[in-house]
């Protein structure tokens, strides 16, 4: 359901464009800073890709530091004048690397991930290729898999649910990566990443079996992971005085922070609140981006045509990595067309109110992929349209 007020902002406006709900947006700050009883949270900007959005989030107290996706964007948003960014995949990207060891304040601001010794050795070969970089030393953090594998002990990783990140699962890989890291002069371990996708980022809503097999995993990954990580955290503490352990997801935060072994949290998903975050049974954000779209044709009775619309979330290809048609209620996609490049045609009985030139409102399934189809977003405050925030790609970037 889209709200009138909202509709009404968008009256005579060009369209497709892709709209932020502003009260929508504070409410779901103050609504993860309530569950993450009281973990600073990371804000998780591959779910937002909107400088300004990244910038009001920063601007709540219960928010501190990004995690960002990329070298390049980590230095983008330095250059900001964003700090403490921790980045959450690991870099292969010489030339990046380069610039950022060039960059005044950059190596004490920006940490890099790592999951193997390959790594280091990249990281590696740069810094010592670079003088100026001598002094001082390049901060790290090791990206341990919080997957699931159902009996691991008998089937090893042949059941593996959740993403699979990183080749660190225990204390004893953990620790030897940390020995090699406390071994090579220029290297700060700083800290340590979990990130448990499979109860972050998998909705557990619904009566079906399937979701059924859902709740179950879940409740034992909890419970497995609580102990792994511990271990896993303590082990490494005795190598190196971790300056923050991070963990969680917009989809976990309940779980995550009462384990009570993290240091802070990471989210950024919930704070647009996508299609995808519509099906968890413990919490619900507020939509708070969409993208509005206007009917161009009616090419038969009982059917609308709008421009565009086929902007499909990544993952495994199905029905709900669709956009969610938000307004008005009563349409549903062609069997045989879908969301389209230029065109995406509409059924259902919403479209007997629907003429040329209205507005069909949707949200992308996934946050942040919305920014990389849009220069910018409207930004809606009640029935008013109070501004524009530029997104990655209105500024020209591709991160």
């Amino acid at each position: 359901m889209v709200s009138s007020h909202l509709r009404r902002a968008l009256n005579g406006t060009g369209a497709p464009t892709a709209v932020v709900d502003l009260e929508a947006f504070d409410a779901n700050l103050d609504a993860l800073a309530s569950r993450a009883r009281g973990l600073p949270i990371r804000v998780a900007t591959k779910s937002l890709r909107v400088p300004a959005a990244i910038d009001r989030a920063l601007d709540h107290p219960a928010y501190s530091g990004v995690l960002s996706y990329s070298v390049p964007e980590a230095l983008h948003l330095h250059a900001r004048g964003v700090r403490d960014i921790l980045i959450g995949y690991p870099s292969l990207d010489r030339g990046a690397l380069t610039r950022m060891f060039a960059e005044a304040g950059a190596l004490s601001n920006i940490t890099l991930m790592i999951d193997s010794v390959a790594h280091l050795d990249v990281i590696d070969s740069v810094r010592t290729s670079l003088a100026e970089a001598a002094d001082t030393p390049v901060r790290v953090c090791i990206d341990v898999d919080s997957s699931f594998r159902a009996v691991e002990a008998w089937l090893g990783d042949r059941i593996h649910i959740g993403a699979r990140r990183s080749p660190i699962r225990d204390e004893d890989s953990a620790v030897a990566l940390a020995r090699q890291v406390a071994a090579r002069p220029g290297f700060d371990l700083v800290g340590l990443m979990f990130y448990e996708g499979q109860i972050a980022g998998t909705a557990d809503a619904g009566r079906s079996a399937r979701q059924a097999v859902v709740r179950l995993m879940q409740k034992a990954s909890i419970a497995e992971l609580a102990e792994r990580r511990a271990a896993v955290i303590a082990a490494v503490r005795e190598v190196a005085d971790l300056e923050f352990v991070n963990g969680g997801g917009t989809g976990s935060f309940e779980s995550s922070a009462a384990e009570g072994t993290l240091t802070e949290l990471a989210a950024g998903s919930g704070l647009f609140s996508p299609g995808l975050f519509d099906g968890y049974t413990h919490f619900r954000h507020l939509p708070a981006a969409y993208f509005v779209t206007p009917v161009v044709r009616r090419p038969a009775p009982g059917w609308v045509t709008v421009f565009k619309g086929g902007f499909i979330a990544s993952g495994v290809p199905g029905p709900d990595r669709l956009p969610t048609i938000a307004w008005p209620p009563g349409l549903e996609y062609s069997g045989l067309e879908g969301p389209g490049e230029v065109q995406t045609p509409l059924t259902g009985p919403g479209t007997e109110g629907l003429s040329i030139g209205d507005l069909v409102w949707f949200r992308h399934a996934k946050a942040g992929e919305l920014a990389e189809h849009f220069n910018e977003f409207l930004v809606v405050r009640g029935a008013d349209i109070v501004g524009t925030w530029p997104t990655y790609r209105g500024e020209g970037l591709v991160l």
